[in-house]
């Protein structure tokens, strides 16, 4: 049984220099032997869906607790129960979505879940940042040298659509870095400083927009939305039952699914940067999202919000160079949102709805075309022009 003292053992860390919030060591490709039977699963899930046998299979795990993981498989067991857990609810999700989860796997998901502070429900972090392996170790964390540790149905269109965000978070890294010294140097009142922090958060971005724009390549937008969009939706709108967990008190439960939202890179760059968005009831989704982010990832994006921003000090420098780069920022900021917007109509809004996969409300159960393009909109009027009022970039 894990105490209480050792859990920030493996409640992940703020941000890697090399990694930004992928885990500083590659993650754990097995569990220990008293958990092969969960292994052993996962490892057969794509064949067990394809063949509608996934349900029966995991009925059929033995009743194994979790108390007794040791703390660096945590991670590993949330990812694999949270494949397993969402492939029984949804194996049939065009006619027939599970609306209980058995107790052999909702009691070692919930006392896993608890053990990392975040919802018993499949989330970014499982579905990306801890759901890889590279071919060889001596090599980067990038396209080409990256697999995943856990599929639904499999291919390349799944792996291709991970594998592009996971290379992303590693590109995140220097922006991620580099956003307290830039908060300090802004405080300190020294433009140098901040000027060049803002071009290494600026490279950063650029590489980041980039490998974005590489996901059509290998992700064609009939087979996502067929084939691996929908065992991510969450159960916000139809809830589960999770058996024989008592803290439930048999109640069905509602959790938002995996989305992107869910990733602290682009909360973390509008904390810094100062790119604001209005309350409403998006703002309040996406503080609800920071319940399904590893606890140290929300540490470091509270402490970003508890500094001043740099925009304050940009704007009020008057220095066309530091504006320029700040601008280079947002733009760069702008684009990834773009990319995102330009993907959701063509991956999910054109597509044919079915079951549901619905093309209106998103996997974290938002209707997020017009959340997207509200913070699109949003973030491009954060850009500083000069004092005469003609806008910059």
């Amino acid at each position: 049984m894990s105490t209480a003292a050792g859990q920030d053992s493996f409640l992940e860390g703020s941000v890697h220099p090399e990694r930004g919030f992928l885990p500083a060591h590659d993650p754990l490709t097995r569990l220990p032997a008293s958990y092969s039977a969960w292994d052993e699963l996962g490892y057969d899930l794509p064949k067990l869906l394809a063949a509608g046998r996934a349900r029966r299979a995991i009925e059929g795990l033995p009743a194994l607790a979790a108390d007794d993981l040791p703390d660096d498989a945590v991670r590993r067991a949330m990812l694999v129960l949270s494949f397993l857990g969402h492939a029984y609810v949804y194996q049939s999700w065009r006619s027939d979505v599970a609306r209980r989860l058995p107790e052999s796997i909702a009691r070692p998901w919930v006392s896993v879940a608890n053990r990392l502070q975040r919802p018993p429900i499949l989330s970014y972090a499982s579905y990306a940042l801890d759901n890889w392996r590279r071919f060889d170790a001596s090599e980067p964390i990038a396209l080409g040298n990256l697999a995943l540790l856990q599929n639904f149905l499999g291919g390349l269109d799944e792996e291709w659509f991970i594998t592009v965000h996971i290379q992303i978070e590693a590109q995140a890294a220097s922006a991620l870095v580099t956003l307290p010294p830039a908060q300090q140097a802004a405080v300190d009142g020294d433009p140098a400083a901040l000027e060049q922090a803002l071009g290494t958060i600026a490279a950063a971005l650029g590489r980041m927009n980039e490998s974005l724009l590489r996901m059509p390549e290998n992700c064609d937008p009939y087979i996502y939305y067929q084939r691996v969009r929908p065992f991510i939706h969450g159960w916000d709108l139809h809830p589960i039952v999770y058996e024989g967990v008592r803290e439930y008190g048999g109640e069905p439960q509602k959790f938002h699914g995996e989305t992107g939202a869910q990733s602290s890179i682009v909360p973390c760059l509008d904390a810094a940067l100062g790119i604001r968005h209005r309350s409403d009831e998006l703002r309040v989704y996406l503080m609800e999202m920071r319940r399904y982010m590893p606890r140290g990832h929300v540490r470091f994006l509270e402490q970003l919000e508890s500094r001043p921003s740099v925009r304050d000090f940009v704007h009020h420098a008057e220095d066309a160079t530091l504006r320029d780069a700040y601008n280079t920022c947002v733009a760069g900021v702008e684009a990834f949102r773009t990319t995102h917007l330009e993907y959701a109509a063509r991956y999910i809004q054109q597509q044919a709805e079915v079951g549901v996969n619905s093309t209106v409300y998103g996997t974290g159960g938002t209707p997020f075309m017009r959340y997207l393009k509200k913070h699109r909109d949003e973030t491009r009027r954060q850009r500083l022009t000069a004092s005469n009022g003609k806008q910059v970039g």
